[in-house]
């Protein structure tokens, strides 16, 4: 047997992978904790470092994560703000208390045994958030954590101590220490999640989205035209439109954009209320100041900037003349990317079905518009172009032909 067999052998499955376990989920990644060894131990029995901050190796077969027990001590604000201690007399049990809920304080042993200290077996059978320890307190992070948590474990919820823990957290100022990156990377897995408007239920209840996303935490108590939006308040609005993007599993981008449209109605002044007049392009401006902060990916910023300005342009386009039609194409760039085009659409028929009562309400002005496309995408602008040599003339043909073809099918 070769030592790092020996290793593994000694080594307890932690985490995640415990928790997902024993909830009957698929277990995607498998993190061990080993206990008694040293950085010069491991790297003899084969295992590769990887850790920055802290002593993590990789298995030379398997490639799991193997890390050495330790503890973590506050140093000041943040979630970097800690002193790691690893060393061989640090107990699992020791291990265990540093993490943050008690669902991932569990370990599995080589033999099947759980080790069980802070009672998650407990907590996961009465489907309850409670954090291990006030520790819990000197990591910002975790409030997100407990969030997205919320999001996926949609039948779980907060112990009532937790909540009061994150509360007083958020009013300490915690939160105000979190880096961009950290902060996108949390928000995003929790947009991915089963049911992602819990997440941002929970930020609203502990404070922590006034914090993080003062723009989109406006949007609660904001009315809206009752014949239009049967829920009336924006906030639940949008968070029935990112459940919905949820339950059809659409991608990222198509998420983060769905969360977004809507910014500018918490910019509406008080006088106009319930109509919001001028809310895309006050949206817009939100947006990118958002996505400048977060440092948000590039194709979630496009598109959320597409669909916070052109969601409500798109239900006219039924009505719209062909060179009108053809005009939003190309504003939309959709005949060069006719997938991010998509995209949109189905942001859009999120915001459509994202209301009360329209859950199942047909979207018209997509399936129009994908005619349109299909339509405008069938003509073949090289062989237009062949017919001409000046450039501004190539671009008129090209756009007559395509009007051509969109008014056969009009």
């Amino acid at each position: 047997m070769s030592a790092a067999s020996d290793i593994a052998k000694q080594a307890y499955l932690v985490g995640g992978a415990v928790r997902d376990e024993l909830l009957g989920f698929a277990v995607k990644d498998k993190d061990y904790v080993v206990v008694g060894s040293t950085p010069e131990a491991m790297v003899a029995a084969g295992f590769r470092p990887v850790g920055k901050d802290f002593p993590v190796f990789l298995h030379p077969q398997t490639h799991d994560e193997y890390a050495l027990a330790r503890t973590e001590r506050k140093t000041a604000k943040g979630y970097k703000g800690f002193s790691v201690y690893a060393s061989i007399d640090v107990t699992l049990e020791q291990d265990l208390a540093r993490r943050d809920l008690t669902i991932n304080a569990i370990a599995k042993g080589n033999d099947g045994q759980l080790v069980d200290p802070f009672n998650g077996l407990a907590d996961l059978n009465t489907k309850t958030l409670r954090h291990v320890s006030d520790a819990f307190a000197e990591d910002p992070v975790r409030i997100l954590r407990v969030a997205r948590f919320s999001a996926r474990l949609t039948d779980f919820s907060i112990a009532p101590e937790t909540m009061i823990l994150m509360r007083q957290m958020v009013d300490a100022g915690e939160v105000d220490a979190l880096v961009a990156e950290r902060v996108w990377q949390e928000l995003a897995k929790g947009l991915m999640e089963a049911k992602p408007s819990r997440m941002f239920e929970v930020l609203r209840a502990c404070g922590a989205l006034q914090k993080l996303l003062p723009e989109l935490d406006k949007l609660w108590g904001v009315p809206q035209p009752a014949q239009h939006h049967p829920e009336v308040d924006t906030g639940v609005h949008v968070m029935m439109v990112i459940d919905y993007v949820a339950q059809q599993n659409f991608s990222l981008a198509i998420r983060f954009a769905a969360l977004m449209h809507d910014l500018g109605k918490g910019t509406t002044p008080m006088d106009v209320l319930p109509r919001h007049i001028g809310h895309e392009e006050r949206g817009v401006s939100l947006l990118k100041e958002i996505c400048k902060r977060l440092r948000v990916p590039n194709d979630c910023k496009e598109l959320g900037v597409m669909v916070t300005k052109f969601h409500g342009k798109l239900f006219q386009a039924p009505q719209m003349r062909t060179s009108t039609l053809l005009e939003f194409l190309i504003q939309l760039d959709a005949i060069r990317q006719p997938e991010r085009f998509k995209d949109f659409l189905k942001a859009c028929e999120a915001d459509t079905r994202g209301r009360t009562g329209f859950e199942h309400n047909p979207t018209p002005a997509a399936d129009f518009m994908l005619k349109v496309l299909a339509a405008a995408s069938s003509v073949d602008a090289g062989a237009v172009a062949k017919a001409y040599s000046d450039t501004e003339k190539i671009k008129v043909a090209v756009f007559e032909a395509r009007l051509q073809a969109i008014k056969l099918v009009m």
